[in-house]
C-alpha cells in the first residue's frame, strides 16, 4: 500500500514540478487597466476585452502594427467586380483548440450566428451580410447586400474572431470558456485579478511563439500599475500616466514607447441649440488645442485636424483652427453675440451666452482637466460654461437622448474606430440617419452633402476613389465645426527591458503573443 501511494505521490509531484516549468519558463504578466467584460468576441465592446480575446482567436484577416491588412486563417482572396460577392481561400490543417477542424462550414456558422443573433457586435454585420457560402472544405464566400469597401476592416476587427464551432453547437458559455485557433490557450480566469492563458502547442504558426504563458492582471490604479513594473512584479504595463513617463524613461531596466493612436478627443456641440456655424467655429478659435497638448497632456497628443486620426485609414487633413481668440470674438459678434451691458458676458435679445459643458473625470487622458482650460479660454471671450460631469454609464446615459431631450451645449468626448477605417468614424458620427439614439451623431449635425459623400465612400470598392470621397467629407466636416476639434490622443505603454516584441496597435490594443523574455 505504501508503494503505491509513494508511486502516486511521485506522479503528482512529477505532474506538479512539469507545471511550474512550463508555467515558469518564460511567463508574461501585463498588467491591464480595466478588467475585460467577456471573452466571447461577438457580444463585447471594450478593449481590453478583445486585447485578451485576439491572443485566444485569430480572424480571416488581421491588423498588422501599422494597420495594414494581412492574411491569417485565410490565405488569399478577391472581391467580385460589382464588390457584391468576397472569396476567400482557407488555410488547412489549423484546429481550434478543441481539436475541432477549421474549415469554411466554421466560418459559415461564426458569421450566421453573429449576423442572425443579438449580440453587441451584430449591427457591425447584418447591414452588409446578406449570406455566406460555403464552396468546398477550404473556400467560403460572402454575398453582400450592398458594396462595402471597408469589409476588410470589419473582419480584421475584433468581432471577426473566429470561435470554436464546437462551442456554437453546444451552446457553451464561451463568454468565460473560449476556444480558438490562436496562439494561447485559455486556462482561468480569476475576477477582478487576472486571465491566464498558455501557450498552444499546435498552433499553426507555433514557431513564433517563444512564451508557456501570459497572464492579464486587472490593476485599475495608474500608480499601481507603475510601481508593480519598476519592482518587477509586471513586465508590461498599460495606461501609463503622463505623470509617471519622465522617472520611468529614466529607469534603464524598463522602456517607454509613446505612440499614435486612432483616438480623436473632441467637444461635440449641439447644433440643433446652435445652428450657426460661426458660433461653432467660434468656438474652436477660442481655444489653445497646442497649449493644451503640451501643458495639460504633457505632449501625449497631438492637435486634431479632422474628426479621424492620421493613422486612421481615409485620413485626409481637413483643416486646422488655430488658436485666434479674436476672430472668435469677431464671428460671435457677427452672429449678434456682443457684450451690450459691460459685465465681461456676451448677450443677444436679452440673454447671457451662458452654456452647459459636459465632461467625463477619469475615461480619457486628462478628460476633466481639458474640459477645465476649455471654460477658461471661453471666459477670455465673453461665454460663461458652467461644467457637469457624472459616472461614466451615467454620463454616457446623457448623451443618449434624441434632439428634443439633450440638455448639454457642449460634451467632450473620445472616438477611436476599432475597425481602424474611417467608415467607421464618418458614418455613426456624422450621417444624419444616426442621430442620438439611434446612433453616435450626438452633435445631431446634418449635411446632405456629407451624408451622401459618407455613403459613396461606403459602398465603393475602390481605395483611391473611397480615399477621396472621405477627403472632402472631412474638409466639409472642419468648415462646418460639429465639433470642438481638439486632440488626437498618443498611447503609452512602458515594459522591462528584457521583454522583446511588445506590439501597441493604434486601436489601443497591447498584442504580445509574439514576445520574448530573455
Amino acid at each position: 500500500m505504501r508503494k503505491i501511494l509513494f508511486f502516486v505521490t511521485l506522479v503528482l509531484v512529477f505532474g506538479l514540478f512539469a507545471t511550474l516549468s512550463f508555467a515558469g519558463g518564460k511567463t508574461l504578466v501585463v498588467g491591464q487597466g480595466a478588467e475585460p467584460v467577456g471573452l466571447d468576441p461577438q457580444d463585447v465592446t471594450d478593449n481590453p476585452s478583445y486585447e485578451v480575446a485576439r491572443h485566444i482567436y485569430d480572424g480571416l484577416v488581421e491588423f498588422g502594427p501599422d494597420l495594414k491588412i494581412q492574411p491569417a486563417l485565410a490565405e488569399k482572396w478577391d472581391v467580385s467586380e460589382d464588390g457584391l460577392t468576397w472569396t476567400f481561400y482557407l488555410r488547412k490543417g489549423v484546429k481550434f483548440h478543441s481539436g475541432t477542424p477549421f474549415n469554411a462550414e466554421a466560418v459559415k456558422k461564426n458569421f450566421d450566428r453573429i449576423v442572425n443573433g443579438k449580440f453587441k457586435r451584430t449591427s457591425l454585420y447584418k447591414p452588409f451580410i446578406k449570406s455566406v457560402e460555403v464552396v468546398d472544405e477550404y473556400t467560403v464566400k460572402f454575398h453582400l447586400k450592398v458594396p462595402f469597401g471597408a469589409f476588410l476592416h470589419i473582419l480584421a476587427h475584433g468581432a471577426g474572431l473566429i470561435l470554436d464551432p464546437s462551442l456554437i453547437d453546444k451552446g457553451a458559455d464561451i463568454k468565460h470558456h473560449p476556444s480558438g485557433t490562436g496562439a494561447f490557450v485559455f486556462k482561468e480566469w480569476v475576477p477582478g485579478d487576472h486571465i491566464t492563458l498558455v501557450a498552444n502547442k499546435n498552433y499553426w504558426r507555433k514557431d513564433k511563439v517563444k512564451l508557456s504563458k501570459i497572464v492579464f492582471k486587472t490593476i485599475p490604479e495608474d500608480t499601481s500599475r507603475t510601481m508593480m513594473l519598476e519592482t518587477g512584479e509586471l513586465d508590461v504595463a498599460e495606461r501609463v500616466s503622463p505623470f509617471d513617463v519622465p522617472r520611468l524613461q529614466k529607469n534603464k531596466k524598463i522602456k517607454v514607447e509613446i505612440a499614435p493612436s486612432l483616438r480623436v478627443i473632441y467637444m461635440l456641440i449641439n447644433n440643433v441649440k446652435y445652428p450657426d456655424v460661426r458660433v461653432r467655429q467660434a468656438f474652436n478659435y477660442a481655444v489653445d488645442k497646442e497649449a493644451i497638448c503640451k501643458n495639460i497632456l504633457k505632449g501625449l497628443a497631438e492637435p486634431a485636424h479632422s474628426p479621424l486620426a492620421p493613422l486612421t485609414w481615409g485620413y485626409a487633413d481637413g483643416g486646422y483652427y488655430p488658436y485666434d481668440p479674436d476672430k472668435a470674438k469677431a464671428l460671435l459678434a457677427e452672429a449678434g453675440w456682443k457684450d451690450t451691458d459691460g459685465d465681461g458676458i456676451l448677450d443677444k435679445d436679452g440673454k447671457k451666452f451662458t452654456l452647459k459643458l459636459y465632461t467625463p473625470h477619469g475615461r480619457y487622458l486628462m478628460d476633466y482637466k481639458v474640459a477645465e482650460a476649455v471654460q477658461g479660454y471661453f471666459q477670455k471671450i465673453g461665454i460663461e460654461a458652467k461644467l457637469h460631469t457624472a459616472d461614466w454609464a451615467t454620463y454616457l446615459a446623457s448623451l443618449r437622448k434624441p434632439p428634443e431631450e439633450a440638455k448639454y451645449d457642449l460634451a467632450l468626448l473620445g472616438w477611436a474606430p476599432s475597425t481602424g477605417d474611417g467608415d467607421w468614424v464618418l458614418r455613426p458620427l456624422f450621417h444624419s440617419d444616426y442621430f442620438a439614439p439611434k446612433g453616435g451623431n450626438r452633435a445631431f449635425y446634418k449635411n446632405p452633402e456629407v451624408d451622401k459623400l459618407i455613403i459613396a465612400g461606403m459602398k465603393e470598392v475602390n481605395p483611391d476613389k473611397r480615399k477621396e470621397y472621405y477627403k472632402k467629407a472631412q474638409e466639409i466636416i472642419m468648415k462646418d465645426a460639429p465639433w470642438l476639434f481638439l486632440h488626437v490622443q498618443k498611447n503609452v505603454i512602458a515594459y522591462r527591458t528584457n521583454i522583446k516584441n511588445v506590439i501597441e496597435l493604434p486601436l489601443e490594443i497591447l498584442v504580445v503573443k509574439w514576445a520574448d523574455k530573455e
